[in-house]
């Protein structure tokens, strides 16, 4: 009864989070997983060490604050209006950035302005992503969750392939010079924004149980997630198999800089056309294993950790600029299945009708790696300098190690159980009935 219920709104909630998407798609490109972001500042003068820091600070936001925001949602009915207070303070994060940076003068205050305003923004990030998550799977039903999810993906993996190439041109024509740098982030900014706006379009279902237990305390609500996952040795599983997006978003912090100094491509086609090609990758695999459905959910996981590990490998090998062309397409393949096999997964594995507590207290789990495998990178390239190319063929050798691990996990993982027996979260919800509220 519930999924018929989600069904009929199925159309309305993926043209508003398409929407949204879409949105902030077009902005994604400047500050996410980013090479616009590496080249501006290693064009302020940035060491490997401060590249590193731009994963670290993102992934320390994504760990440590998603957890807040999970608590302060607990127990909540309806959840779009956080879902979109949320995204509008990350959005006024970067367009304050811009503002701040319009008005500076001398470019040695430009390095400690950014990492202090990306800390900020990684913070609000970092408190939307389980609530978002959660209130992707919570609109759609379990059958139709990866389509919506593809269609969603889809959206921003084409306004972030438009985006690229006006970041192709912008490069071109002004370089990295501070002013059309701040007016790009106040642009995203503004979009981000404006993004957000489009959840009030969209409906969620009313999945509450007949007795509500009481909220527990921050410390407790945070000792039962963790118990809850912890006894969830097949999410654990899982858990080992998606450190393959650190792995990837350590390999993409870097592998601009590689092709800049190594490969023979220019920084313009580095930040607009590697992106472009990660953006087309990744909408290549939506279209195939979201949308028409290819492959079970055990099998997309799968694809994503082989595509990840055949980009690594082929920058191993090979130093040329075709190698990073089709790298980052790969890579933007393996980034595309991933997003829509994540939340489905994390849904069913976690054997919760609220499982914002699993998608806030995972990365907690894995973040040691997340944290130290960029910082560990960036320094053992400050200090093999020496070793020119061959440095970067190390890391990305190590990493290619790493993946197959991720893979290993991914076959190991039971896709088609759900954790029946672990009990619900104290304070969770267990559908009785669902309605649609505005």
């Amino acid at each position: 009864m519930e999924s018929k219920f989600k069904d009929r709104y199925y159309i309305r909630n993926v043209f508003g989070i398409s929407a949204v998407e879409f949105l902030w798609g077009l902005g994604l490109p400047v500050v996410v997983e980013s090479t616009f972001l590496q080249l501006f500042l290693k064009n302020m003068g940035a060491s490997g060490l401060a590249l590193g820091m731009i994963p670290f600070f993102f992934f320390i936001g994504t760990s440590l604050f998603a957890l807040l925001s999970s608590y302060m949602t607990e127990g909540m009915i309806f959840k779009r209006r956080a879902v979109v207070i949320l995204h509008l303070v990350s959005g006024m994060a970067l367009l304050a950035f811009g503002v701040l940076l319009a008005m500076l003068d001398r470019a040695e205050s430009i390095l400690p302005l950014f990492f202090g305003c990306y800390a900020i923004f990684s913070i609000c990030i970092g408190m939307t992503l389980p609530v978002w998550l959660n209130y992707l799977v919570k609109i759609f039903s379990e059958e139709k969750s990866t389509s919506g999810l593809a269609y969603m993906m889809i959206a921003q993996n084409a306004a972030k392939l438009i985006s690229s190439l006006v970041i192709l041109k912008v490069v071109e024509h002004y370089a990295f010079a501070p002013l059309a740098s701040a007016i790009i982030f106040m642009v995203v900014g503004v979009l981000f924004v404006l993004g957000s706006l489009f959840f009030f379009l969209t409906r969620e279902a009313d999945e509450r149980r007949s007795t509500q237990r009481p909220r527990p305390s921050f410390f407790h609500y945070i000792r039962n997630s963790q118990r809850h996952m912890l006894r969830n040795r097949n999410f654990l599983i899982f858990l080992g198999s998606d450190l393959e997006l650190y792995i990837v978003v350590t390999v993409i912090s870097f592998y601009a800089a590689y092709a800049t100094d190594f490969g023979g491509v220019t920084p313009a086609v580095a930040a607009g056309v590697f992106v472009g090609l990660i953006y087309a990758g990744a909408i290549l695999s939506n279209v195939l294993l979201g949308t028409m459905g290819w492959l079970t959910l055990k099998h997309k996981a799968m694809a994503s950790k082989v595509s990840s590990m055949g980009a690594v490998v082929l920058l191993v090998i090979w130093c040329t600029p075709a190698s990073f062309f089709i790298a980052s397409f790969m890579l933007g393949a393996a980034r595309g299945t991933r997003m829509i096999v994540y939340a489905p997964a994390v849904k069913k594995l976690s054997g919760l009708s609220d499982a914002t507590p699993y998608f806030a207290v995972a990365p907690l789990l894995t973040l040691p790696l997340a944290m130290g495998l960029p910082l560990a990178c960036g320094h053992f390239l400050d200090r093999t300098a020496w070793m020119a190319g061959d440095a970067y063929r190390v890391m990305l050798g190590l990493a290619a190690l790493l993946l197959a691990g991720t893979l290993f996990c991914a076959w190991r993982t039971d896709f088609s159980a759900s954790p029946g027996t672990l009990g619900d979260l104290p304070g969770g919800v267990v559908p009785t009935r669902a309605t649609y509220g505005d």
